[in-house]
């Protein structure tokens, strides 16, 4: 049981490393006000939270939280 909820831990990880990846991306796209850029990076993002999400790794919530606060930013900024 401990190797198989050490394997599942570090592949959880992992993929909520991911999404930190991919927020990072979207607000750089934001800070260098490209627009193109931004939604395609957004859209990106939006799939791999939605994924995750959907694996129970992160909430249902908190995605829509993140994907929420995403957008207003982009919004905003354009």
């Amino acid at each position: 049981m401990d190797k198989k909820r050490e394997r599942r831990s570090h592949q959880n990880s992992s993929k909520r490393s991911k999404v930190r990846t991919f927020i990072k991306r979207v607000l750089k796209a934001i800070k260098l006000k490209n627009y193109k850029l931004c939604c395609a990076e957004f859209y990106k993002a939006q799939s791999v939270i939605d994924r995750i999400a959907d694996k129970n790794i992160i909430s249902k919530r908190k995605s829509a939280r993140i994907k929420s606060r995403l957008n207003v930013k982009i919004k905003r900024e354009f």
